[in-house]
This record gives structure tokens, sequence and C-alpha cells, in this order.
């Protein structure tokens, strides 16, 4: 069976508790930096959210994310911010799909460069971003995370 679902923009008012809950539950815990109970880190996630483009991968256009991916665009540099998939909804390639619209949209705004950093430990993502054609330029090892780039052709 295909598992079918759509990309769209981040609705705030009944996709930010999900999105929340991802980034403490799966995004957090792979982090050097965060902790998923710091309570001021978490007031600051709906602004932080608002300061870039969130994409959410869902069933219908009303549904509860499943995923999502938040992003900059930084002069001509598409900067990946963050990027999680829910448990039960891995292995349909719906973080490559989420990928692939950032990098369309970085290009719409004539973006030359993506990157992005990856936690280490986080060798899932690593890898993942490596088959999309991501090379890991540093280490850096104050907070524990590889940046990675991808040039953008236009």
């Amino acid at each position: 069976m295909i598992a079918i679902a759509l990309i769209r923009p981040r609705r705030p008012r009944t996709d930010d508790a999900e999105i929340i809950r991802l980034i403490r539950t799966e995004l957090m815990p792979l982090s050097h930096t965060a902790n998923p109970n710091d309570a001021k880190t978490i007031r600051e996630l709906p602004k932080r959210l608002r300061q870039g483009v969130t994409f959410v991968i869902s069933r219908k256009k009303t549904s509860m994310p499943l995923g999502f991916l938040h992003l900059y665009v930084i002069g001509d540099i598409l900067q990946y911010d963050m990027l999680a998939i829910h448990p039960d909804h891995r292995g349909k390639h719906w973080g490559r799909l989420l990928m692939a619209h950032g990098e369309a949209y970085g290009r719409s705004k004539n973006c030359t460069l993506a990157r992005l950093f990856v936690d280490k430990g986080n060798d899932k993502a690593h890898i993942l971003y490596q088959r999309l054609g991501f090379t890991t330029v540093r280490y850096y090892d104050f907070i524990r995370c590889y940046e990675m780039n991808k040039p953008l052709a236009p």
C-alpha cells in the first residue's frame, strides 16, 4: 500500500502543538545543547517557528502534521533548521520529500547553497543528508554538531 501525503505551509493555530511535541520528543533528545524539559527553550519555540518558514507533511490539508521541516533564507543560503517525522510514519521517504520541497523553495529564493547542522550521534540523519548530496565541511566541538553543505544549481 502506498502512503499518500501532501506538503503544505504550517498553520500555527492547528499545527504548532504537534510540531513542538515532535521537537521535544524527537529532536531535543538528540541535541547536546537543548533540554526538552527547559521551559524557556520550549516557550521560545513558537517565536523561532515564526522567524523562518515551516512546511508540514500531512494526510490532508486540515489533518495533523506527520512531520515538518523548518528553514531560513539568509542571503543566498538556504539554512535548514529542523526536520522531524513522527516515529510511526518513518520509512516512507517523507523526510526526503520535505528536504526536496525545501530545496525547491530555496531555489525560488535564489539560494546557491543549502546548509544544515546535524548533531553528533544522529547517524541516521547524517547518512540521509549525505544521500541527498550534502557533504560534511566541519565539526563544531562546542555544540557537538557537523556542518553540512550542498550547492544549489539554479
